[in-house]
């Protein structure tokens, strides 16, 4: 008999109890293992015993905000793989940015529809499941990707990265010297169903080329980006 896969253990942090429990009637309908915290303090607290796979996280909260906690943990090497995704009233471009820039990989803004928010999160533990599947090794110069457990080396040193920069390097790389626009990466990277501003794609590429070598994507301008092989 195969074994059973493992139960997806998602955190919610948010102020405001009733949107706790609300969240939390849903999403263990569907079979999640639910934990919450009030504040981002307590988001790492519970985050470090808990083990989630994906953080939902609230952006205007007491004591520490979600921006810095997400940033915070993302320097904790353990969840540099966990999916964070900023549910928030804040709706300016601005606050969206700086989510992404600090390594989330969703940003929606309230009012919560629950139906909508869990099928957006079961499609991104599917394409999960799907990359586990795709056994995959890219290796381009002094870049190894390895696609079974998102781990990246430059010269053999390894790289941390959240996973929507490792999907995004991933899919530049296997596909070398070919351009594609902002709207087509969304799609391929992020998906159809979830909306994000154009600039994420900016803000992502902007990261990686801090992390890797720079002549491993070019800016066409007016295009879009391209992984090329040439130095």
């Amino acid at each position: 008999m195969a074994n059973a896969l493992p139960i997806p253990k998602i955190l919610l942090v948010d102020d405001d109890p009733d949107i706790i429990e609300l969240l939390e009637y849903n999403l263990q309908k569907e079979g999640f293992e639910i934990q919450s915290a009030l504040d981002g303090i307590q988001a790492l607290e519970v985050a470090k015993f808990f083990k989630p796979d994906l953080i939902l996280l609230d952006v205007m909260m007491p004591r520490q905000d979600g921006i810095e906690t997400a940033r915070q943990l993302r320097l904790i090497p353990e969840f540099k793989e966990v999916y964070i995704l900023f549910l928030t009233a804040r709706a300016e471009e601005y606050t969206e940015v700086a989510a992404f820039d600090v390594g989330a990989d969703d940003y929606i803004v309230k009012p919560i529809k629950p139906r909508a928010l869990v099928s957006r999160i079961k499609a991104m533990f599917r394409r999960d499941a799907q990359q586990i599947e795709n056994d995959e090794k890219i290796e381009i110069g002094q870049l190894v990707i390895n696609r079974t457990n998102y781990s990246v080396l430059n010269d053999g040193s390894p790289l941390v990265m959240p996973k929507k920069e490792f999907e995004l390097l991933s899919f530049l790389a296997k596909h070398p010297n070919k351009v594609f626009n902002r709207d087509e990466l969304l799609e391929k990277v992020w998906g159809a169903d979830v909306y994000v501003v154009e600039r994420t794609v900016d803000v992502h590429i902007r990261k990686l080329r801090e992390k890797i070598p720079e002549h491993y994507i070019k800016t066409l301008k007016g295009v879009g980006y391209m992984f090329t092989l040439e130095d």
